[in-house]
């Protein structure tokens, strides 16, 4: 030890404005906040320091950093701050998660893995969004109980899940008492992370960044208390005023070194290098040998792992341990048997002063150590690959499998992993073996939007692949075509797909009815609904000879789909009609391989406005699309289903089911699956009225799809942007986005069913310019529609749009009959808000027709529907009609007035929470209180607002103590 000085000198400004942010995370707002600068800087001491701060506060505390040659651990950096917190805590808390969120935490930290059964871990890529709303519920439930400070160091070294999770918060921060402190390396961060915490700290939310710069001259002189002052400016000007390069070359100086020449011209890193190397020059064999061995093992290192890589006897290990503490080039942990380098600086130099060779074999006794203890191939993959030799085929084997394990929640991790696996493999490896492991690198590539390397890795495969197995290279083509429709690259898709249907010897192969199923995907997107259906009509010609169920369903599907979009309704329902006992006979393992056919069956079961049918297929499909890990390449299932339940009146299940998958769909990187889901958001918010997200959703939809080579979902985020914009009472602009994105005055782009649905917004958007000529054309396009399909929603959407012209030429009597008309044809179909609105309208009419009675019980009738759907919006549009009428709008309850049978409709746990509330507990008091998460929490109460009428958590608290006061 030298006895310099080394207290946080020179940031008492920055530590009192991070102390600031702990005083506003009790209060109730959550904070991040990113502390950067160069290496050595003093950024992990500056929040250390605030650290102690909480610490003195009563604040739970708990720290983590990246190491750098460690960066493809999955989830290093939370493992390293939470892991060994949660191992000492009870595990009765943990038995009371829900199996789901227990899993998903088992997935991110060992600790937790021998709670939960192994066949409940993860299993898709496209959902690890659900690890990070878990992580994230979890900092919550600990926060209910003591706030709660998480330091995050060096996420310039981050693994590629955890950055993940860190960039989850920044969308989603935690609702509860926390602070989130991180720091980073100025210029090494990872860029995407960077922008994000841009646009954050830009968009004003609880975001904050603070950059570090060098101390000055007095503080340096504080710092260096010990030195000479002619050595003392000497040293700064030699350091920059980076206190760790400064404290580094007085240490040197103190030493016996000589800090004036020993620098030289390489500049600081390299000086710094130098005199870490010197110190270790200095020590005895045993501990030098230690040291590198530690620096091999990790940072931190367990002392075991680090003595087995240094093939030392415990007893040599402890002496030479007690020495590298004394020199502080080691310094103990917060766990027994756990110590850390000095600085990540000197780690860093220690492992790259160790000898090639030595360094080789301490990763090959690291790996056979942690083998022998039986940690997971994850553990054991990061050694491996530094020390196995071409060839290695159980080296292979646990790069294969820790890539297998770790693809549902780190990709990144996984992709390394494969990489350096293909690396090993011998030149007489079987294709197929090569083709397989290929193909497990393009699906960890995809997960993480390396789009053009996930494809480079399936073209590779299907180049070793091309003489030896047909049905692989069949399969391998269509894989590769299959990313490039997910691109929205989908002329390259066919173009792929027809050359290799070309080259096959038979067109009523197997392999030559997939590839035209898989052309036919492609014409769906491109909005060529022929050409679907003549390759629906080839492939179901060829499935039918050679008598394949799961093909001959495949391609009984794309023609429903086809001749729906087509218009041709009764040739639709046919095909619906024929696919769908056959796809329902496929059991789970074959439906799981032919997850097309039950998406397109769903997709024309919509179109069709077959609700119930359609939601139940879409269910079913994405049941197995997560068990399977195939739900990034099913994009088409979440907005069928969201349709269904939004249009239902289950608006508020359609928003969480789109707000999970959008948050799949950012980390993919997948622009034409987010938007569509982002389209579908739109939707469902209009539903909700919640305006301003239908807005924000409609516009980011049509920012990401406009360079796609595909119309389809471009299309419709045109025209979800145009439906949110009516709402918002923008009708002018809404009409040019109308008609540009559908294709003219005639909508030609928008198939035929759901036409009638944007004649009748186009209807209002004239009339509420002031343009009845155009409101009578568009009303009198959804009515021809509505005739050519003979389909009951587009019959009640031409209905109201003819009423609404009605109603604007003063007949309230025509214009009230339609309405009706078009409420009695909404319900046939189940569209419950759709059915609910027109009597809005109805009721309207019948008001100005004078028939006061028949309205109001119109009126009341769709208020009571469009509570019970989630509709608030449109059901205030009603109550304003009522009002109008002078009817007093009666609720169930008073506000704030509920009595006992009010009481009585709420659940167990909703009862449990009411209770909560009225002790005055926040919503992560009462999440840590029941084991349950914030947002679990806030979904009760959004149901007990509702089931009691009431509009605040007051208002909850005075109803549940006056109905127990009259008990």
């Amino acid at each position: 030890m030298t006895g310099l000085a080394q207290p946080l000198v020179g940031r008492g400004r920055e530590l009192e404005e991070l102390g600031a942010l702990l005083d506003e995370a009790r209060a109730g707002a959550p904070r991040l906040v990113f502390v950067t600068g160069e290496p050595g800087i003093g950024k992990t001491s500056l929040v250390r320091g605030l650290l102690d701060r909480a610490d003195d506060r009563g604040w739970l505390t708990l720290s983590g950093g990246a190491a750098e040659f460690e960066r493809e651990l999955p989830f290093g950096l939370l493992v390293d701050a939470l892991d060994e917190y949660l191992e000492s805590l009870d595990p009765r808390g943990f038995s009371r998660l829900a199996t789901e969120d227990l899993a998903e935490l088992a997935s991110v930290f060992p600790a937790l893995r021998s709670r939960t059964p192994a066949s409940a871990l993860p299993t898709t890529a496209a959902e690890r969004f659900r690890a990070h709303r878990a992580v994230r519920d979890l900092l919550e439930r600990l926060a209910a109980q003591q706030p709660l400070l998480l330091m995050l160091d060096d996420l310039h070294w981050a693994d590629g899940a955890s950055l993940e999770f860190v960039a989850s918060l920044l969308r989603h921060p935690p609702r509860a008492a926390v602070v989130v402190a991180a720091t980073f390396n100025a210029g090494q961060a990872d860029a995407a992370l960077v922008a994000a915490i841009a646009r954050a700290v830009a968009q004003g939310g609880p975001v904050h960044r603070l950059a570090l710069g060098p101390l000055t001259p007095a503080d340096a002189a504080t710092l260096l208390d010990a030195v000479g002052a002619a050595e003392r400016q000497r040293l700064y000007e030699a350091s920059g005023g980076n206190p760790f390069y400064l404290l580094q070359l007085a240490r040197m100086t103190t030493e016996g070194g000589d800090s004036a020449t020993r620098p030289g011209d390489a500049g600081v890193p390299e000086a710094i290098a130098a005199a870490i190397v010197g110190e270790l020059d200095a020590l005895s064999p045993s501990p030098r040998r230690l040291a590198e061995a530690a620096a091999v093992a990790g940072d931190p290192f367990e002392l075991d792992l680090a003595v087995a890589a240094a093939d030392m006897a415990d007893r040599d290990a402890i002496g030479a341990l007690d020495e590298l503490i004394g020199h502080d080039l080691v310094r103990t942990g917060e766990v027994p048997r756990r110590f850390r380098f000095r600085h990540p600086l000197v780690r860093r130099a220690v492992y790259q002063a160790c000898p090639p060779g030595a360094r080789l074999v301490a990763h090959e006794r690291c790996a056979h150590a942690l083998a022998a203890r039986g940690a997971p191939a994850a553990a054991r993959a990061h050694h491996v690959e530094h020390a196995a030799r071409h060839g290695d085929r159980g080296a292979i084997a646990v790069l294969r499998e820790a890539g297998e394990r770790t693809a549902p929640r780190a990709p990144v991790s996984a992709a390394r992993w494969f990489r350096v696996a293909l690396g090993l493999l011998p030149a007489d490896v079987p294709s197929a073996d090569r083709a397989e492991l290929l193909m497990a690198l393009a699906g960890a590539e995809a997960a993480t939007g390396r789009f053009e390397d996930s494809r480079a890795a399936l073209i590779e495969a299907i180049e070793v692949t091309s003489s030896d197995d047909r049905a692989l290279h069949v399969r391998l083509i269509g894989a590769c075509a299959g990313l490039e429709q997910l691109l929205g690259r989908h002329d390259a898709a066919r173009a792929r797909l027809a050359a290799a249907l070309r080259e096959l010897s038979s067109a009523s192969s197997p392999e030559a009815v997939e590839l035209t199923l898989q052309i036919a995907v492609g014409d769906f997107y491109r909005m060529d609904y022929e050409a679907m259906r003549e390759g629906g009509a080839r492939a179901l010609a060829a499935a039918r000879r050679l008598a394949e169920p799961p093909l001959t369903a495949a391609s009984t599907v794309v023609l429903a789909v086809a001749t729906a979009f087509l218009g041709d309704v009764p040739a639709a329902q046919a095909h619906s009609r024929a696919a769908a006992p056959l796809v329902d006979g496929l059991d789970d393992d074959e439906l799981a391989v032919r997850l097309d056919a039950v998406a397109n069956l769903a997709t024309a079961e919509l179109y069709l406005h077959r609700y119930a049918e359609a939601g139940a297929h879409a269910q079913r499909g994405l049941a197995l699309a997560q068990a399977t890990g195939q739900g990034e390449m099913s994009p088409v299932l979440v907005p069928v289903l969201s349709h269904v339940l939004h249009a239902t009146g289950r608006v508020a299940e359609s928003a969480a089911l789109l707000d999970g998958t959008l948050e799949a769909a950012r980390l993919s990187g997948n622009a034409q699956a987010l938007g569509w889901n982002l389209l579908s958001r739109a939707f469902t918010a209009i539903a909700a009225g919640d305006l301003e997200t239908a807005l924000v959703a409609a516009n980011e939809a049509v920012e990401v799809t406009r360079e796609l080579d595909d119309t389809l979902v471009s299309t419709y985020a045109g025209v979800a942007l145009a439906s949110a914009l009516v709402e918002s009472g923008d009708e002018g602009p809404a009409i040019e986005v109308l008609v540009t994105s559908a294709g003219g005055e005639d909508l030609p782009l928008i198939a035929g069913g759901w036409r009638a649905t944007y004649f009748e917004l186009l209807t209002r958007c004239r009339l509420a310019i002031g343009d009845p000529a155009g409101a009578e054309a568009a009303a009198q396009r959804a009515g021809a529609t509505a005739s050519a399909l003979g389909l009951p929603l587009a019959r009640a959407m031409a209905d109201r749009a003819a009423a609404a012209v009605a109603l604007a030429r003063g007949d309230a009597a025509a214009a009230a009959a339609r309405a009706l008309a078009a409420a009695t044809a909404a319900d046939e179909v189940g569209a419950r808000v759709e059915a609910a609105r027109a009597r809005t309208l109805a009721g309207r009419a019948l008001g100005r027709a004078g028939e006061h009675g028949r309205a109001v019980a119109e009126l009341e009738r769709a208020v009571r529907q469009l509570d019970a759907c989630g509709a608030p919006r449109f059901r205030r549009e009603a109550e304003r009609e009522l009002r109008r009428l002078g009817r007093h709008v009666h609720r169930r309850t008073r506000p704030g007035k509920a009595d006992g049978a009010a009481l009585e409709t709420l659940t167990q746990r909703e009862t449990e929470v009411a209770r909560l509330v009225v002790d005055r507990r926040t919503n992560p008091e009462i999440a840590g209180e029941l084991f349950l998460s914030v947002k679990t929490i806030e979904t009760h109460l959004r149901s007990i607002f509702r089931k009691l009428d009431v509009s605040s958590r007051h208002e909850v608290a005075r109803a549940v103590e006056r109905a127990e006061r009259a008990r």
